[in-house]
């Protein structure tokens, strides 16, 4: 399959709080909030919603398409990417803007207080698909992910115009989206992905009910956490997946991300709902056990041993005859 990954690229400065952020939240003094948190460390990684999903497909023998906008200092981060085997031809390059960046702090309950500077991003309505469909000989399918609300809505709807599958991922963007505007996003995509927070607060935003979303959207696609994740596709059994065993909890940033990979990358693979699940679980837990959204290293073996024990040994025969990673 050809599938391109559109939406955000950035730098992610992350940094930690040996506390707990709620043990200075005053309930009703919330609307004169103004608080600082002492971090003992600072990690400047590569990020972006966008290229942490490319990057986890390459990592898993893909040669995914990155659809972006970035600013002239992505130099460094495009060869990172390019060496993993991320097609950046079709990132925009802004004359005007830094790329940009997204400010996160982790206490130590795993909550999260984070600031999202858009930068070039917001020139990612200036790209049109044709000229990458073109490119590529055809899309199989193209992940509309969270990114300048304006490029979504352009990216969503030339899919339609062009007959193209597009997989709706509107994540950190539902926030600040109108209902007609997300009504436009998820409408007719083959995959609606989102947490269980953001599937409450899509149906609250567009007015749908969740058999009305069901209705509109082939698969939908909903990670709850340490729940696992559940796969609900019309007309079949929802199915439920266990995370993954993690080693150690280091920080959550990108573990999303890292799932939608997975799950992607298994679909190329013309594998089930339930293996692509599984998948993306299992290098979502990679994620998880390190500081960074792509600072994970796979291992075949190692992989396919984790994901036995996770999965059983008939899920692993089936991903096992695909499976590229960068380590045997």
């Amino acid at each position: 399959m050809r599938i391109a990954v559109t939406g955000s690229i950035a730098t992610d400065h992350l940094m930690t709080f040996t506390g707990r952020f709620s043990d200075s939240l005053v309930v009703d003094q919330l609307d004169k909030i103004s608080l600082s948190f002492l971090a003992e460390d600072l990690q400047v990684r590569r990020g972006g919603v966008a290229a942490n999903i490319a990057f986890g497909m390459a990592n898993l023998g893909q040669r995914p398409l990155l659809v972006g906008a970035v600013g002239e200092d992505f130099v460094d981060y495009r060869s990172w990417l390019e060496r993993h085997g991320v097609d950046c031809d079709s990132v925009h390059v802004s004359e005007v803007h830094h790329t940009a960046r997204f400010v996160c702090t982790t206490d130590s309950d795993m909550a999260q207080i984070a600031t999202f500077y858009a930068g070039a991003m917001s020139e990612a309505r200036e790209i049109e698909l044709g000229p990458i469909h073109r490119r590529m000989g055809g899309l199989d399918l193209v992940l509309i992910g969270p990114n300048d609300p304006e490029a979504m809505l352009r990216h969503t709807a030339e899919c339609r115009t062009r007959g193209l599958a597009f997989a709706a991922d509107p994540s950190q963007q539902l926030a600040w989206m109108e209902g007609d505007s997300i009504r436009a996003l998820i409408d007719g995509a083959a995959y609606l992905f989102t947490n269980e927070y953001e599937a409450a607060l899509t149906e609250k935003k567009t007015g749908w009910s969740a058999g009305e979303i069901a209705e509109r959207v082939r698969t939908r696609v909903t990670t709850r956490g340490k729940d696992g994740v559940v796969v609900e596709t019309a007309g079949e059994e929802p199915i439920e997946v266990h995370v993954a065993r993690e080693v150690r909890k280091a920080d959550p940033t990108g573990v999303g991300d890292a799932f939608r990979a997975g799950f992607l990358t298994g679909l190329a693979w013309g594998l089930g709902h339930r293996r692509c699940a599984e998948l993306g679980s299992m290098l979502a837990t990679y994620v998880i056990e390190t500081v960074g959204t792509q600072e994970y290293e796979l291992g075949r073996a190692r992989f396919l041993q984790r994901f036995t024990e996770a999965y059983g040994s008939e899920a692993a025969a089936e991903v096992e005859p695909h499976l590229v990673c960068p380590r045997p």
